[in-house]
Parts: C-alpha cells; sequence; structure tokens
C-alpha cells in the first residue's frame, strides 16, 4: 500500500515520511528568529532554510527540553513523548524548505497523549497558515501596526 500524499503549493506532506534532524545549535538559534506558535504543551517555531539544495532536503524538526522543567529523567520522558506524538501526528502540514523546533514545557509529561498529538497538528497547520497569510499581503500594503509605528 503506498502512503497517503498530498501536494499542496511548495510542501509535500506524506505519511510514513521520516522528517529529518537539527542537530547543530546554529540552526536551533537560526530557527529562534522564525515565526512561533505556543499551545499548552510546547512552543513550536519554523524558519524557511536558504540554499540551493533547502527544498531536496525535506523537513527537519528539533527538540529542546531546558533544565529548567526538570532532572534528567523527566527532560528524557518528555523528549520521548513528543518525539512520539510526531510520528503519531504524520502527515503534517511541514514544509520541505523549512526547518522547525519544538521547544517542550513541563506540560509535555502531563498532557494526554491524543491532545499532545493534536497540538502538534495545530501548531504545524499554524505556522504554515501564518506564512501563506503573510505571501498574500500585496507589497505596497502596510498593517495597522505599520501604520502606528511610523506615527
Amino acid at each position: 500500500m503506498e502512503p497517503e500524499s498530498l501536494d499542496l503549493d511548495a510542501r509535500r506532506i506524506v505519511a510514513g515520511e521520516r522528517l529529518g534532524r537539527l542537530t547543530k545549535r546554529v540552526e536551533f538559534q537560526r530557527v529562534s528568529r522564525g515565526r512561533r506558535k505556543t499551545v499548552e504543551a510546547f512552543s513550536l517555531q519554523a524558519a524557511r532554510r536558504d540554499g540551493p539544495d533547502a527544498a531536496s532536503a525535506g523537513a527537519r524538526v528539533g527538540l529542546t527540553v531546558t533544565k529548567k522543567i526538570g532532572n534528567a529523567v523527566v527532560r528524557n520522558r518528555i523528549r520521548r513523548r513528543l518525539r512520539e506524538a510526531l510520528r503519531a501526528a504524520s502527515p503534517l502540514e511541514a514544509r520541505q524548505d523549512h526547518d522547525y523546533v519544538l521547544m517542550a514545557r513541563r506540560e509535555a509529561l502531563s498532557r494526554a497523549f491524543p491532545a499532545l498529538v493534536g497540538d502538534i497538528r495545530d501548531a504545524f497547520r499554524a505556522v504554515a497558515r501564518a506564512d501563506e497569510d503573510r505571501g498574500r499581503r500585496p507589497s505596497g500594503e502596510t498593517t495597522l501596526k505599520d501604520r502606528d509605528r511610523r506615527t
């Protein structure tokens, strides 16, 4: 049986397709300057990758669980839960030329697993929708926020 796939604009969503991993601190820092969606159990950050082979590498995801959350046992449990929730939430609305970082909160440990999976889907959808909305605004049009800054 072939995996379910949808082709939408610049993103390709495939069920069962593995997401790449962010491994270097510089990559995490670059993503932290991108779009952000916060839910109860985590914050999702997203940033577009630049470069000629950005889309061919596929979407990449990194997990961050800080020491403020708890000791190593707690942090590892949260990391395992988020990793499994990412797998269960597949297919995601993840763009092939984007990197994503899930910044965990302590609530990720006690949140019901189906709710955690739903949060992941919603966060990826919201970040993708924000990118689409940003691209639709005509270049000369300003927002209310921009107008307020000028005065």
